[in-house]
C-alpha cells in the first residue's frame, strides 16, 4: 500500500511547522505530500513554498471547496505551482462543509453535490489544457484556456457521502476518505467500485487521510482526541463512531454540550479507531486493517507535538523498515 504525507494543520501548533513536515516527508522516502487548504495559509501559496523548499516529492493541493473555489482558479492555481516548481501537481475537490462555506466566506453551501459533480467535469477539461464550456446548473465557465502549460494533473474527489462517492465513481482518478473507521472504508470502497462498474469505468484508486502517533505522549493523544470533537454528531460520521462502539459519546454530542465537556467525554480509544495510534507494531497492523478494507493508499497526518514537532519522529519510525 502506498504511503504519503498530508499536512496536519494543527490548530495548537505554529503554522511554520508545515513545512518541517514536508521536509520530514521527502527525507523519509514518502511517495505524495498533500496541502489541504484550512484557516492559515492560501494553499497554492504554501505549496509553491513547498516545492521551493524540497527537490522532487509530488504534490497533491487540497481537497478545495468548489463552492468557494471555481474551477478556472484551481487550474490556474496549480498551473501556477507546477510552473514555478517543476513539479508534479495533482489537484483534489471536495464540498467542505456549511462552517467554512457559509460561515466563514459567505458562500451558499447548497446544491454542494450539484457543483461537486460540474466542478469535476470542468476541471478535466481545464487541467488537460482544454478551452472550457461548462454550463451547469450551479458552475459555469466558459471561454478560458490555461496560458501557462496544462499540468495535466490527476484529479481526485473527497467523498463520504452518496452523491460525492458517485461523482468520484464518475469522474476522478481517485476517491479520498478522511476519518474514518476500516470497517467504513471498507463499505466506501464498495460503494464506489459498483458505482465505476455501472458505468463502465475503471475503478478510481482509494485513498484516506489517517491521523497517527507513534507511541504517543499524553500531548499527542490530547490533540487527537480535539480533532475528533467536532466530527461527533456530524451526519454519517456520527454512525460510524456509533458502529464503533461509541454510542453514548455520541449521543453526549448530539445534546450540544460544552466544547470542554464534550472533550473531556471522548477516550483515547475513539481516537485509535480512526487513526494510526500506539506502538509500531499496533499501527503497522492497523495499516494493514485499512489495505484489506481496500484502500490503495494511506496518506499519514501526524501528530505534532513539542516532543515531535511536525510530527517527523512519527514519520520516521513509520518508513523504517
Amino acid at each position: 500500500m502506498k504511503l504519503s504525507v498530508s499536512l496536519g494543520y494543527w490548530q495548537d501548533r505554529p503554522p511554520e511547522e508545515a513545512l518541517l513536515t514536508a521536509a520530514a516527508a521527502e527525507r523519509n522516502g514518502y511517495e505524495e505530500l498533500w496541502l489541504g487548504e484550512m484557516a492559515t495559509y492560501d494553499v497554492f501559496a504554501l505549496a509553491t513554498a513547498v516545492g521551493l523548499r524540497t527537490r522532487s516529492i509530488p504534490l497533491t493541493v487540497g481537497p478545495l471547496a468548489v463552492t468557494v473555489r471555481d474551477p478556472m482558479t484551481i487550474a490556474r492555481g496549480a498551473a501556477s505551482v507546477a510552473a514555478l516548481t517543476g513539479r508534479r501537481v495533482d489537484v483534489a475537490i471536495g464540498s467542505s462543509s456549511p462552517v467554512v462555506v457559509e460561515q466563514w466566506h459567505g458562500r451558499s453551501h447548497r446544491r454542494s453535490g450539484v457543483a461537486l459533480r460540474e466542478s469535476a467535469t470542468a476541471l478535466r477539461q481545464l487541467l488537460d489544457g482544454e478551452r472550457t464550456t461548462s454550463e451547469g446548473e450551479v458552475v459555469r465557465t466558459s471561454g478560458y484556456r490555461l496560458r501557462l502549460p496544462a499540468p495535466k494533473s490527476q484529479l481526485t474527489v473527497a467523498a463520504f457521502g452518496p452523491a460525492a462517492v458517485r461523482t468520484a465513481a464518475a469522474f476522478a482518478d481517485r476517491m479520498v476518505l478522511n476519518l474514518l473507521t476500516p470497517a467504513s472504508a471498507a463499505k466506501l470502497v464498495g460503494r464506489m467500485r459498483a458505482e465505476a462498474e455501472a458505468l463502465g469505468r475503471p475503478s478510481p484508486r482509494v485513498a484516506a487521510w489517517v491521523t497517527a502517533a507513534v507511541d504517543p505522549s499524553p500531548e499527542a493523544v490530547e490533540q487527537l482526541r480535539r480533532g475528533v470533537v467536532g466530527y461527533l454528531a456530524a451526519p454519517g460520521y456520527a454512525e460510524m463512531f456509533i458502529e464503533a462502539g461509541f454510542a453514548e459519546v455520541v449521543e453526549f454530542a448530539r445534546s450540544r454540550p460544552h466544547p470542554r465537556e464534550l472533550l473531556a467525554a471522548v477516550p483515547a480509544e475513539l481516537t485509535a479507531a480512526v487513526g494510526l495510534v500506539g506502538d509500531l507494531g499496533t499501527v503497522r497492523a492497523r495499516l494493514a486493517e485499512y489495505a484489506a478494507a481496500g484502500v490503495d493508499e494511506v496518506a499519514v497526518v501526524a501528530s505534532s507535538t513539542d516532543a515531535d514537532p511536525g510530527g517527523e519522529r512519527t514519520l520516521a519510525l513509520l518508513r523504517d523498515r
